[in-house]
């Protein structure tokens, strides 16, 4: 990948976020500088087919659950390798893996899914706007999720580095960052309603999903899913089987994702991908004044948009 020259990143406001890890501000959000490398040379590069599937996600909200259900599907007579591939390797992240330094573009393209065409990304619609997905009317499927389980999620994620053994990332840390907007791709509320507003503007093409809403009642979404994306099914017992294959107790069974060897394109193992999915977890973790500080900015912030959602 070709390299940011010295004299932009210097332009760049620049914070740490967790430990001594930078990220990079960009057009108001945060990047750890690979991501924004690989999401410059994506934006740049990528030409989406009217046919593709993008999930767009903010990290640690379900991606990985979305990826499963979205893969089986829309490739149904080969859904049975998520009994034997992770789902990152069956959708790969545009500027993480099609645009990495590690895989060419064309590769990763070519062989990304058998049927229909389907990648992920945690770039934020205010990117994706100004890049070719926008006129190329392919589908987009965003799932977003209550604000403090999913700094619950991030938390605990990067807690599996190795790092944390010498450093921490503390709660309280993680709690100032979140609220601050300064992880990456944050800021979280910025990302988020920019793609519900896209959503109702053209629902179309835009499918906006709750991680509460999967859960709470995964059958009918999938449903509502296969038809969002043209493919509805024929019986109910297809809609069934999905379910089933892409339960996320089932899925963290399976010894691909239960293995501790590291993806070429990530820096954690694939286990790490995989831990509870409950919602309401938070509440295992953050203490009242937390959580009313997270509830008071999700008011300002959500409800003060018209979104009545994270509280």
């Amino acid at each position: 990948m070709e390299k940011l020259d010295d004299e932009f990143l210097s332009s760049l406001p620049k914070q740490k976020w967790c430990r001594d890890d930078l990220v990079y501000q960009f057009d108001g959000f945060w990047f750890r500088l690979p991501y924004l490398e690989g999401t410059l040379k994506f934006l740049k590069n990528f030409h989406p087919l009217s046919s593709d599937v993008i999930i767009a996600s903010f990290p640690k909200t379900g991606t990985t659950w979305l990826k499963s259900l979205l893969f089986a599907i829309t490739n149904r007579s080969s859904k049975d390798s998520l009994n034997s591939t992770n789902p990152h390797d069956l959708v790969p992240t545009l500027e993480l893996q099609v645009y990495s330094s590690d895989e060419t573009a064309d590769e990763a393209l070519e062989s990304s899914n058998g049927n229909a065409r389907i990648f992920s990304t945690h770039v934020p619609y205010q990117f994706l706007s100004k890049s070719a997905i926008h006129p190329s009317e392919c589908r987009i499927v965003y799932v977003t999720r209550n604000p403090k389980d999913t700094l619950i999620s991030l938390w605990h994620f990067v807690e599996k580095s190795q790092m944390s053994v010498i450093k921490p990332w503390t709660i309280e840390e993680a709690v100032d960052r979140f609220c601050d907007g300064v992880v990456p791709y944050g800021p979280y509320y910025d990302h988020v309603l920019r793609f519900q507003k896209e959503s109702l503007e053209r629902p179309k093409k835009v499918y906006f999903v709750s991680y509460e809403e999967l859960k709470n009642d995964t059958k009918n979404q999938v449903k509502k899913l296969a038809e969002f994306l043209g493919c509805p099914f024929d019986k109910e017992e297809e809609a069934e089987e999905i379910v089933k294959l892409c339960d996320i107790q089932t899925l963290k069974k399976h010894e691909v994702n239960r293995s501790s060897d590291f993806p070429k394109w990530f820096e954690l193992p694939y286990n790490s991908f995989f831990r509870q999915g409950e919602v309401g977890d938070y509440k295992n973790y953050l203490n009242s004044q937390m959580i009313q500080r997270i509830d008071d900015m999700t008011k300002d912030k959500f409800h003060g948009a018209g979104f009545m959602f994270g509280v």
